[in-house]
């Protein structure tokens, strides 16, 4: 099961995520408020071009690979990001009271989305929260720390949307978040990922110590449509 993995976006838009998929048999996307992810098989030639067919100009996607791909005709390469995925592979979660880990929901989203403007976890829309469980703390009513789920992969579930407010770094909130993801998702029956920058050595050292384990590169493409 693990393969599916290589290729976690557009397994997730058949799998978990498929009530929230657009498009058509071969090629998938979600709602650009939710997320700008898109996939097709790897296999599959004309990926770039059904999507380029199906999506309006302007329209930004971010696709994800363990490969390296050439600019596909009639898209523009806004970033390359070079990340690697991660998984946590025991069936023993943590025993912490996660007494200050708050559920968000609708009423939480611009404090969320200004965290994440701040922090700079990942693409975050007005309706990333679809993806479902975020969870915060807040200090004095204000939201300092979050995270959330992404990709639900047949029998994997992602990890996302981690951050901390700047102002609070080093008070243990992000650890105290993924290990509530982690306990959750376990609960589940589920295999917890993630997705990280491979220079992001403060958050790949903080995996680590958590139990997560390298399962290889992913390539992010962030491409916008023009004509």
């Amino acid at each position: 099961m693990k393969e599916l993995l290589d290729n976690p976006v557009y397994h997730a838009l058949l799998s978990g995520d498929a009530h929230k998929a657009f498009g058509s048999g071969q090629v998938k996307y979600f709602d650009t408020e939710v997320s700008p992810f898109v996939g097709f098989q790897e296999q599959y030639a004309d990926g770039f071009k059904d999507l380029h067919l199906l999506l309006p100009g302007g329209r930004i996607i971010l696709y994800a690979t363990r490969n390296e791909i050439s600019l596909p005709k009639g898209w523009e390469l806004i970033q390359c990001i070079h990340g690697s995925q991660f998984l946590y592979l025991s069936n023993i979660g943590f025993d912490n009271n996660f007494s200050e880990v708050i559920p968000l929901n609708p009423q939480h989203v611009d404090q969320m989305i200004n965290l994440a403007v701040l922090t700079k976890p990942g693409p975050f829309g007005k309706r990333t929260i679809d993806f479902g469980n975020y969870h915060g703390i807040f200090i004095n009513d204000k939201l300092v720390a979050m995270t959330g789920r992404r990709l639900h992969v047949y029998d994997f579930t992602e990890v996302s949307a981690v951050c901390t407010h700047p102002d609070f770094l080093g008070r243990g909130f992000a650890r105290d978040l993924i290990k509530h993801q982690i306990n959750s998702i376990l609960e589940e029956k589920k295999i917890p990922f993630l997705h990280v920058r491979s220079d992001n050595k403060r958050a790949i050292d903080l995996y680590e110590r958590l139990g997560f384990i390298n399962n290889g590169i992913m390539n992010f493409y962030f491409l916008r449509r023009i004509d």
